[in-house]
């Protein structure tokens, strides 16, 4: 069910018209830029939370930390490989919710979708607080106004996305270039280094691994393995938003998948490596990135390049969020599952409402963590393990339903990508439940929850207006038009005239009040239209309160009572300022009297806008 109407014109469901503002729409290149932030950015802390649980087991612990991050390359590369198919099976966009809808049904669709709801909405607040974090530990005078920094870097990202994704993209493709040429480069220069040629950055920091720890058991790796899996977060954004992509759709975000698949694979096993390589040990108030960056390239200004690259990337890769959540809010208000407003696209061929509910909530939660990366951090991997979990499994079905070439194949290498990401899902959820992933656990039901019931509410309105039913033939009935007035104006006259034009009957009313002040001007007006004689009567309302809709509104409803077969209009006049600020200098009496009349009647309400430029 919708109540969205095509305009006259419009191509038929399915086509694109031929002007659909292709040039608001991403390439491969900026597609990349636009929504692989997220992904990009998780290198500074994916290796980091691998070697931070590996630590647990001390050194021989850290021996895991490349096999680790292999398996989780493995993994990347599985995501990857579905997401592509994502991408062709559903070129409208919504990756594990539109994957589910089709194979797993409604309910299981719902979940996935509220599970990328809330892993956007948790990503848009982590990546602004890691990065003023980044920020502030470079300028601790800075640190007691993180939340309004947050705050102010969120107005920033909010407003280059309500400018079009193009021009975020745009925006975004600098430091997106400087941050990865950045990790190359450390990367390809510690290749060659057989020790580190400085440790500057981590002297002076206590040590945060165990003594005394020889053994490395599965749970510790599996920990070890959904901690870093956080590094994969953002993976699905670019199969949620195809449609914003250029023609041809399928192909430039199919490129952009894999390339972004390839340059984390690199970043991650690379960084990996180098911490194998130079023994590093995680230590307090210190990042693994930064100790790498010291360790490859010295304490120098390549160093401080790298930093800042990595504050301003973390900060900005909140705008993965803002290219993937208002396509998925688009499908699920063309779904019935979200006020249809969502469905809405500005000039720019931007889901603008899904944009600003994305940054109220944001804001929420950054006034909620006061600007604090670690509490929202503990919530930020569970919805898109589920997310990822709930595609792959739709993935199986879609294959065991399609006859083509290699299906069996690509069916297990769904299943055990499945597997692997609905495991870290699990674990992630029992290790961080203390820390707040209990919220997680309780939004998710009140979110699907929340879903099912708008749905049923767009049901039941549907049934009422009768859609997908012929209705029966339209036909005439005597109209009256009823028109508040208050004085004589040019805003009179032409009410009155659009009144004649609208209805078999028109009525003027005007409200008066027992004071002697309005007794005298209800005088005056009455001899004013005696002596105009517009051809439509005037019609008293005397109310004891100083109301103006109700009385209004009443007379409505006595006019339908006494004539039931005829249609009620109830034509308001308003005059339209020239200068918006000049909008606070009305009395606001049109709104008043449609408010009343929409509440207490059936009648239509038509309000007549005179312009004053």
């Amino acid at each position: 069910m919708s109540v969205l109407t095509a305009e006259p014109g419009a191509a038929p469901s399915g086509e694109e018209p031929p002007d659909t503002g292709e040039r608001h729409r991403l390439t491969a290149v900026t597609g990349l830029a636009a929504l692989s932030l997220d992904a990009m950015a998780s290198v500074a802390y994916g290796p980091e939370a691998i070697v931070l649980v590996l630590a647990a087991a001390g050194a021989h612990g850290l021996g895991f930390t490349l096999p680790v991050t292999l398996a989780i390359a493995g993994l990347l590369a599985v995501l990857v490989a579905s997401y592509r198919q994502v991408i062709a099976a559903f070129p409208d966009g919504g990756g594990s919710y539109a994957v589910a809808k089709r194979h797993l049904g409604a309910r299981t669709s719902l979940v996935a979708a509220a599970s990328l709801v809330l892993d956007y909405v948790l990503n848009v607040a982590v990546a602004v607080t890691a990065g003023v974090a980044a920020l502030t530990s470079a300028f601790p005078a800075l640190y007691d106004d993180r939340l309004w920094l947050c705050l102010a870097v969120l107005a920033l990202i909010t407003a280059v996305n309500l400018r079009g994704i193009v021009e975020s993209a745009k925006a975004f493709i600098v430091p997106t270039v400087v941050f990865v040429g950045s990790i190359f480069v450390l990367i390809g220069v510690g290749l060659f280094r057989s020790e580190p040629v400085s440790t500057v950055t981590a002297q002076g920091h206590a040590s945060v691994l165990a003594d005394n720890a020889t053994t490395v058991g599965a749970l510790l790796l599996l920990k070890a393995f959904a901690s870093g899996g956080s590094a994969l977060t953002g993976v699905e954004a670019i199969a949620n938003a195809v449609p914003s992509f250029r023609v041809p759709r399928v192909k430039r975000a199919q490129r952009a998948e894999v390339a972004l698949g390839a340059v984390l694979g690199v970043m991650l096993i690379g960084l990996s490596v180098l911490i194998s390589r130079f023994h590093l040990q995680p230590v307090e108030g210190v990042t693994v990135l930064a100790q790498l960056a010291d360790a490859s390239l010295g304490h120098n200004w390549a160093f401080y390049v790298i930093q800042f690259a990595t504050m301003i990337l973390l900060a900005l890769s909140a705008n993965t969020s803002f290219g993937g959540l208002p396509v998925l809010l688009k499908l699920l208000a063309r779904d019935n599952y979200l006020p249809h407003v969502f469905a809405l696209k500005a000039d720019r061929q931007v889901h603008r409402h899904g944009v600003l509910a994305l940054a109220l909530v944001s804001a929420a939660l950054l006034v909620f963590s006061g600007g604090d990366t670690n509490t929202l951090v503990p919530l930020f991997a569970i919805g898109v393990f589920v997310g990822f979990t709930i595609a792959q499994a739709g993935m199986v079905r879609h294959w065991r339903l399609t006859r083509s070439p290699g299906r069996r194949g690509k069916a297990l290498l769904n299943g055990f990508g499945g597997v692997l990401t609905g495991v870290a899902a699990i674990v992630v959820t029992a290790t961080k439940f203390d820390e707040g992933a209990w919220l997680i656990v309780v939004a998710l039901p009140l979110l699907v929850l929340a879903f099912r019931t708008v749905h049923r509410a767009y049901a039941r309105i549907g049934e009422r207006l009768g859609l997908g039913h012929i209705p029966e033939a339209p036909h005439r009935d005597r109209s009256v038009v009823i028109v508040p007035v208050s004085s004589l104006s040019r805003l009179t006259s032409q009410a009155l005239t659009a009144a004649a034009s609208l209805g078999d009957e028109v009525r003027a009313v005007t409200v008066c009040y027992p004071d002697p002040e309005d007794r005298a001007q209800l005088h005056a007006l009455e001899r004013a239209w005696a002596a105009w004689d517009p051809g439509a009567p005037l019609v008293t309302l005397t109310s004891e309160r100083r109301t103006l809709g109700r009385p209004i509104a009443e007379y409505v409803r006595a006019v339908t009572a006494a004539e039931p077969d005829t249609q009620i209009t109830v034509l308001i006049p308003e005059t339209e300022p020239e200068r918006l600020w000049q909008r606070l200098l009305q009395n606001q009496r049109g709104a008043v009297v449609a408010y009343a009349v929409r509440r207490e009647t059936d009648a239509v309400i038509c309000r007549l806008r005179f312009r004053l430029s």
